[in-house]
């Protein structure tokens, strides 16, 4: 069994469709009743995001918690929460999910041995004219420092929504990374890397939602392109199976090289060369718009691809 799932022909990605995709962000809003209804022990925890945008019927009402700008709190409470046998939902900004209140993911979480399901909004910058307050590049290179986390980057809503499901009973730890941006289908949800398309001189694993430009920056390159929604547990059976060249590029919407250990890890028998693309570490005072990030870290279609081209050569 390997572990990759494989597009058919009638499948093939077509990332040039002009379809306007699902908002990743609203369809968990929409979701997030549900998902409460679902499971007596689930309970939602907001710190004021969003706290406007979820509809809750009224006997639902008692199981959605908003902290207020508190995010310390809010972890310590979802630690709580989970010891007495509850599911915890978790909701803010991903800066503010994690970086804020990092040591209570470590102690109230991790340390006492307790999951909670974690859901960001933002991106890296979605809400760029916010300034760096709001920027959250640093949120899974920050959880690969914990022990235990499954972390899922989906590129589109569908997949997000799949995620959220699977991921709403056990008490393991969860975090969900919503980003406004989208590919215009889905591509797979699942724990599995899927195979986009097939080549022979090197692989690059495009994460979430910059799968649609990556395909569209190496579309005349003979190299097989992964997609990946989810990305820890990171897929090393996936990547080996598909194989070609020892050459591997990483197209990540988080800080750049965050994988690169676990692609080292992977083909650690092998002679290889590892390219991290993602965004940079220098902060960026300009703020722009989100595109403005994109191009200024490499990550539009242009600089994805002047980067493959240049290693591959």
């Amino acid at each position: 069994m390997t572990g990759f799932a494989l597009l058919t022909d009638t499948q093939q990605p077509t990332p040039s469709d002009p379809v306007t995709p699902p908002d990743l962000r609203e369809r968990f809003y929409a979701l997030l009743p549900e998902l409460i209804a679902s499971d007596p022990r689930v309970v939602a925890l907001l710190a004021d995001i969003g706290a406007g945008y979820v509809d809750v019927p009224p006997d639902l009402a008692d199981r959605v918690i908003n902290v207020g700008i508190r995010e310390q709190l809010l972890v310590s409470a979802a630690g709580g929460l989970a010891l007495t046998g509850m599911r915890p939902v978790v909701h803010t900004f991903a800066p503010f999910l994690v970086e804020r209140p990092y040591e209570q993911l470590k102690l109230d979480l991790g340390h006492q041995g307790v999951g909670a399901l974690l859901v960001s909004a933002g991106g890296s910058y979605d809400m760029a004219g916010a300034g760096e307050t709001h920027f959250g590049p640093r949120d899974v290179p920050l959880l690969d420092t914990l022990d235990g986390w499954t972390v899922h980057v989906p590129g589109h809503a569908d997949e997000a929504q799949a995620q959220l499901w699977a991921a709403l009973p056990g008490d393991d730890r969860v975090y969900v990374r919503l980003s406004g941006a989208s590919n215009a289908r889905p591509y797979g949800a699942g724990p599995s890397m899927t195979v986009l398309r097939r080549g022979s001189r090197g692989t690059v694993v495009a994460v979430g939602p910059l799968a649609d430009r990556t395909l569209a920056a190496v579309a005349d390159l003979d190299v097989t392109v992964l997609y990946a929604a989810t990305v820890r547990p990171f897929d090393a059976a996936g990547l080996r199976a598909t194989l070609s060249e020892p050459d591997v590029v990483l197209v990540e919407p988080y800080l750049a090289g965050t994988s690169v250990r676990h692609v080292s890890d992977a083909l650690a028998d092998l002679r290889h060369r590892v390219l991290g693309l993602g965004v940079g570490a220098a902060e960026l005072r300009r703020y722009g718009s989100p595109e403005d990030h994109d191009a200024a870290h490499g990550l539009d279609v242009a600089g994805i691809r002047r980067s493959v081209t240049r290693f591959l050569s």
